[in-house]
């Protein structure tokens, strides 16, 4: 039997210097040959743990299987049989909490590259012009799916190979939601997200941009057209800090920043016509992916000084290792144990800095991890010409405010039972619009989740009907 290689196969990357003046794909992807070597270093476990650890319970073994054969046609139609938009999930998903985190290849090794390998298969599709087949039953029940971000892809997806008539509705002009005005381009490159979103048009759905439910059309005029909806609205609302000198300028929350820089293309200014102000000194509070994509920006461009001004230490954020290690080569400086107190501007009204206070780690807290608390008396001031919140975000109330029949929980997102479906009947929910901010793998996993709620709900009206 041959030796199996225990450490993974490195991924080719923009070098440190080069990437931090682009927005360039920092991954420059596998060769076939080295995705074949990847992938048989793959033992073919008989339980293989890391698809039960995959929230859409993607084929895993299969699909390296056929890699490691070079039998790349194969391994995309198993890849896309449970994921929509494997390019995708590939690159920003949570793999070492979840599918690789389990890996029993990582209990004396390197865990094999699961998300490295289901990108390389989507890009080879993409490139190799190979596209899923299947032969959709028309049924003649019509289902709308609002909003296009990861869970109403999947959940539209997913309905329109149960045979539904799908019509989804997007509030901007171009569809994907956080895939397109949240992750950058370094991280997700916006020609993988408009390839893979261009898939909903071959299979059928009916795609609708520029329709803010609740505003351009009424949820009730959505009731009496179909016969179930999903809601993906979302959490794009950011959340503040409610302290001294939130409104000064120069003071974003990362919503606003990153869909200034990514939809709008503000780093390619006076190219796109949207101005950001981005000073040469940064400070970015929050530690998870939003926190580093944000500060990544800055660097890119042009800040000298970029700070992660976190209140706990790094081991214990939220954001992927891969993101704070590439945060850490670009140079951005992390300011532990630090919590922002009040924002300091000048008369003018632009911000000019941020009182800190320094904190120390106590006990977990829900989240399992040290409850942050504050040490009295040790306030100082870090002078910023640019600061950033990343601290979450909620569900916009646009939506919300304007459906009143709609039960919500007390944090404002809204309510769902063990099936994802809403007090509505017919009406299911998933995505952030439930969690209040998750990961696109969990919101893929609610949206087919959804869609079999839907899907059964609908099945059974005909059967009373």
């Amino acid at each position: 039997m041959a030796k199996i290689n225990k450490v993974r196969i490195p991924m080719r990357e923009q070098s440190c210097e080069k990437r931090i003046k682009n927005f360039d794909s920092v991954p420059l992807g596998y060769s076939e040959e080295e995705a074949m070597a990847e992938a048989k270093r793959c033992i073919q476990c008989k339980d293989p743990i890391c698809e039960k650890n995959c929230p859409v319970r993607m084929k895993i073994k299969a699909m390296i299987r056929e890699i490691a054969k070079g039998n790349f046609k194969n391994a995309f139609f198993i890849a896309k049989e449970d994921n929509p938009i494997p390019a995708i999930a590939g690159r920003v998903c949570p793999q070492e909490d979840q599918c690789e985190g389990a890996c029993i290849m990582g209990k004396t090794g390197d865990a094999i590259n699961i998300g490295k390998l289901g990108a390389f298969i989507a890009d080879w599709a993409m490139k190799n012009g190979v596209t899923e087949e299947f032969h959709i039953k028309e049924k003649d029940k019509k289902v709308a799916v609002i909003g296009s971000g990861p869970a109403g892809i999947s959940c539209a997806v997913d309905l329109r190979k149960f045979g539904y008539q799908v019509t989804l509705f997007e509030a901007l002009h171009i569809a994907g939601g956080v895939l397109q005005y949240g992750i950058p381009a370094f991280r997700l490159p916006k020609d993988i997200v408009d390839y893979e979103l261009s898939y909903l048009k071959k299979i059928g759905v009916d795609v609708k941009l520029n329709n803010i439910v609740g505003q351009n059309i009424k949820f009730s005029e959505l009731r009496n057209e179909f016969d179930g909806i999903f809601l993906g609205t979302g959490a794009g609302a950011p959340r503040f800090l409610n302290i001294e000198g939130e409104k000064l300028k120069g003071l974003y929350s990362a919503n606003e920043f990153l869909i200034r820089v990514n939809l709008m293309k503000a780093y390619k200014f006076p190219e796109y016509d949207t101005p950001i102000v981005c000073g040469d000194r940064v400070g970015v509070i929050g530690a998870g992916n939003v926190a580093m994509d944000s500060a990544r920006c800055a660097i890119r461009l042009g800040a000298k000084e970029v700070y992660i001004l976190y209140r706990r230490t790094k081991e214990y954020s939220p954001a992927r290792d891969e993101e704070i290690q590439h945060a850490i080569e670009e140079g951005v400086i992390f300011k532990e144990l630090v919590n922002p107190v009040r924002f300091i501007g000048n008369e003018d009204g632009w911000v000019t800095g941020v009182e800190l206070v320094k904190m120390k780690l106590g006990e977990p807290d829900k989240s399992g991890r040290p409850r942050p608390m504050k040490i009295e008396g040790t306030e100082f001031i870090l002078e910023l010409d640019t600061i950033v919140n990343a601290l979450g975000t909620k569900p916009n109330r646009l939506f919300l405010d304007k459906t009143p029949e709609l039960e919500t929980a007390s944090w404002g997102g809204i309510k769902v039972d063990e099936n994802l479906m809403t007090n509505i009947k017919g009406v299911t929910a998933g995505g952030d619009a439930i969690s209040g901010g998750a990961t696109v793998i969990l919101a893929l996993g609610e949206g087919r989740q959804a869609a079999a709620s839907i899907h059964k709900y609908l099945s059974n009206s005909n059967e009373n009907g």
